[in-house]
């Protein structure tokens, strides 16, 4: 059974991560030109990923679904067991892409990814509290 204070920690998390973006950018991908604002971008994304790839490896590990051979597979399971949608487990696994680039080569990132982020993915990680803390038998407004 998925501990409840694991999975409120890391929901909180995520979601403290996302408001600080969307504060800073006001969800404007014009606003990624602006240095100061990438860095706050990229360091929040950077934590609301680990803090989703956690809470997957978590919910993995807590179901018995298997030890997953990458970070990334910690969303292929999940996927493959109905917590998330295919779809939501491949935009996630592009996210821990995206981090481990933010993570190891932060000077390559582009600021066209940041607003396509901004703009187009950010959402999955919403989605993917939701989803988590339905599996878990809780709202998804929880956390």
């Amino acid at each position: 059974m998925v501990d409840q204070d694991i999975l409120l920690a890391k929901v909180a998390a995520i979601r403290r991560c996302l408001e600080r973006i969307r504060t800073v950018t006001g969800g404007d991908p014009e606003s990624l030109v602006d240095l100061d604002r990438q860095d706050v971008f990229v360091l929040n994304l950077q934590r609301a990923v680990q803090a989703a790839i956690d809470l997957a490896v978590h919910i993995v590990s807590d179901e018995s679904w298997g030890i997953p051979a990458t970070l990334k597979e910690a969303f292929t399971l999940m996927a493959a067991h109905g917590v998330v949608s295919r779809d939501l487990g491949g935009h996630l696994e592009a996210m821990v892409g995206f981090r481990n680039l933010a993570v190891h080569d932060y000077q390559a990132i582009e600021p066209r990814v940041l607003q396509r982020i901004l703009t187009e993915r950010l959402g999955d990680l919403d989605t993917f509290c939701d989803a988590a803390l339905a599996f878990a038998g809780r709202p998804p407004g929880a956390g």
